[in-house]
């Protein structure tokens, strides 16, 4: 369903299209819904990213069996033999496609260590854990903290994937309606924070398991022995949650509060007649409030005993020579975060009763997995073309002719770092899928930029600001109109230029600030996350 055809929401049912904005929008603000209208229409005709990369997969074939036939080659970045670009096409190319298949799939990075924290994850969000969590930091905010709050709570609100829009977004309008600010500035933040912020959190999320998966993967184009962990941009990603909070706080209250004062006063008192007071989906009850202190305490019990066990030098938990970074605890994390989340929401569980007995965890597992199945089924249309892309060759010899060009214009890292970005930005608004755009960039930009001694750990950090700021702005994401849906729970006239004129600003600021951000972070030489190199 496109933007223009979205005449209901869940709380007042069928209505006339939202009016398109006139005198309240800019000359500027036209010109882009209009450019947004155009990529949304194009972005439309694109078939389902499984099938794009199936269309990948055909083409990759033909260009694959082009090159083969003109001998085309590029040397070996290892100091080996040339690498030569083999056909798909031929016997040895058809033999590979069908017998490798099961493997290719099998062995996908990304692929175990998704499904192992998403069985934790599923016990913490079905048992209630993660929505009380989210509640209750918004629940008891002083008005003049609360869009910081909010905002800064949508970044941790990441551990929860898309469900996260579903939880936050609506319980933003409450928050700020509690504390006698505009309900439309609160869906704002949230919906920003959540959406333009989406690669940012202090929390390990299921998107940093799935994107250092790709990462490895497009990494053994050069190296083979390369590992990228899921904790490789933790402190980059810790960083960039706060600066955004903040990115958001300022434009939010230097400017925003300015637009939606003078917006016409009716669309204001347009209140969800349902819940008057708009705090009783924000109070914790006595038994929430009681398991989210049983989960915390079993947090610091849980990392203390890490903690602890990892003290002596010859503890299992470390690895060779008594390595703390190269230990089983960080190239395992994804089983650490499974079984600590999983711990956590059956404490969490027990405390408020969602959690009976024994079989309602693996019950919520078995649900998280279902929930799972999309992605999965993408997962295989993606590992086969990437196996393709390493098999013919075509990635690696891309790789390095595209760095030598860079060497030869003498574009270094810091200037390829702002091409990679335009262009990903300018993706992520047709692709919202970020682990799909991933998949087809990582492939060239990951081994390009390692040939120009930049580490794949920094081009994955640069990726999470391009997937992640239009996220706001582009109606292509499914989200934009169900944040437009809540919006005109308070403002009944509001339409897409509404949504979009407020979240524009942040969205462009938040784009500036994060790459001013990572240059710094670049340029002072602090490690991206525990175990990744220093430029």
């Amino acid at each position: 369903m496109s933007p223009n055809d979205a005449t209901t929401t869940p709380e007042h049912g069928p209505r006339r299209p939202p009016p398109q904005p006139t005198d309240d929008t800019s000359a500027a603000l036209s010109r882009l819904l209009r450019l947004l209208g155009a990529v949304e229409r194009a972005g439309n005709k694109l078939p389902h990213p499984f099938w794009l990369f199936g269309i990948l997969s055909a083409l990759l074939a033909l260009v694959s069996w082009g090159l083969a036939a003109a001998d085309v080659s590029a040397p070996d970045p290892a100091g080996g033999k040339d690498v030569v670009v083999r056909s798909l096409l031929s016997v040895d190319g058809v033999r590979s496609m069908i017998t490798d298949a099961v493997t290719n799939y099998a062995t996908f990075p990304p692929l175990g260590t998704i499904l192992v924290v998403m069985l934790g994850v599923a016990v913490a969000d079905r048992s209630g854990l993660l929505t009380a969590m989210l509640r209750a930091g918004v629940g008891k905010v002083p008005a003049r903290w609360m869009t910081f709050a909010v905002a800064f709570t949508a970044m941790v609100s990441h551990i929860a994937s898309d469900a996260a829009y579903v939880v936050l977004v609506p319980l933003g309008g409450l928050a700020f309606r509690a504390v006698g600010r505009s309900p439309v500035l609160g869906i704002v933040v949230a919906y920003v924070g959540v959406s333009a912020g989406y690669d940012a959190s202090p929390l390990i999320t299921p998107m940093d398991a799935v994107l250092s998966g790709l990462t490895t993967a497009a990494a053994h184009t050069v190296d083979a022995g390369y590992t990228v962990t899921p904790l490789s941009n933790y402190f980059f990603s810790l960083g960039s949650s706060v600066v955004l909070a903040a990115v958001i706080t300022f434009v939010t209250e230097k400017v925003l509060t300015k637009r939606v004062a003078a917006l016409p006063p009716e669309a204001e008192e347009a209140q969800d007649d349902r819940d008057p007071g708009g705090l009783g989906e924000l109070e914790l009850r006595p038994e929430e409030r009681r398991g989210l202190r049983r989960a915390g305490i079993t947090l610091l019990v849980f990392l203390g005993v890490i903690v602890v066990a990892m003290i002596p030098s010859g503890s299992p938990l470390r690895g060779e020579g008594g390595s703390i970074v190269e230990s089983p605890v960080l190239s395992g994390i994804a089983v650490v975060l499974g079984v600590l989340f999983a711990l956590l929401g059956a404490v969490y569980g027990r405390a408020v009763g969602t959690v009976r007995n024994g079989r309602d965890i693996p019950d919520f597992m078995a649900q998280g997995m279902r929930e799972m199945a999309p992605i999965l089924v993408l997962f295989f249309a993606i590992s086969q073309f990437l196996a393709y892309f390493k098999w013919t060759g075509v990635g690696q010899v891309l790789a390095v002719r595209g760095a030598d060009l860079l060497k030869d214009l003498g574009v270094t890292g810091p200037v390829a770092f702002l091409g990679i970005l335009v262009v990903c930005t300018v993706i992520n608004l047709v692709m919202t899928s970020g682990s799909a755009m991933w998949a087809l960039v990582a492939p060239v930009f990951v081994p390009m930029l390692m040939l120009l001694d930049v580490p794949p750990e920094a081009t994955q950090a640069l990726y999470r600001i391009a997937d992640s700021c239009t996220n706001a702005i582009t109606p292509m994401s499914a989200y934009f109109i169900m944040a437009l849906g809540f919006l005109q729970r308070y403002r009944r006239s509001a339409g897409i230029g509404t949504l979009a004129s407020l979240t524009l600003p942040l969205s462009v600021a938040m784009l500036v600030a994060w790459t001013l951000f990572f240059y710094a972070w670049w340029a002072l030489g602090i490690p991206l996350g525990p175990g990744a190199p220093v430029r």
